[in-house]
């Protein structure tokens, strides 16, 4: 007995063309998601400095010093004043200086106009000196 319909070679093709689309369906979605992700990530570009001096109290401290999760200075301070000019790199800043000797962590908020700032160090900690 002869099939003039081959019915399992026709369900074969279906699932060949189904899985063709399939395919078709999800290389079009990700690159429309590519798209998009490369179209965000346009960097900007920021032209405000930021000028971080350490004036007073901090010789023979082992000190680092870090804007948002940037390591900018990491040693001992053997002469004052220590400056460090940064450029602003993100839209919202802040500096933290860590005393590497006590592990204390002092957390300032930068302006987003850049600007000087200027810190101390006494008994009581670090501090900020007014602009």
């Amino acid at each position: 007995m002869t099939h003039r319909l081959n019915t399992n070679k026709q369900f074969m093709v279906g699932n060949g063309i189904l899985a063709f689309a399939i395919i078709i369906v999800v290389a079009i979605f990700s690159y429309m998601a590519m798209r998009g992700a490369w179209q965000k990530q346009a960097e900007k570009n920021y032209h405000e400095t930021y000028e971080i001096t350490l004036t007073k109290g901090f010789i023979g401290s082992s000190v680092s010093m870090y804007v948002n999760d940037s390591l900018l200075l990491n040693q001992t301070i053997t002469q004052e004043p220590v400056s460090v000019e940064v450029v602003r790199f993100a839209d919202y800043s802040a500096v933290m200086i860590v005393d590497n000797d006590t592990e204390v962590i002092s957390t300032f908020n930068l302006s987003e106009q850049g600007g000087k700032y200027a810190f101390v160090k006494d008994e009581d900690g670090i501090k900020q000196l007014g602009q």
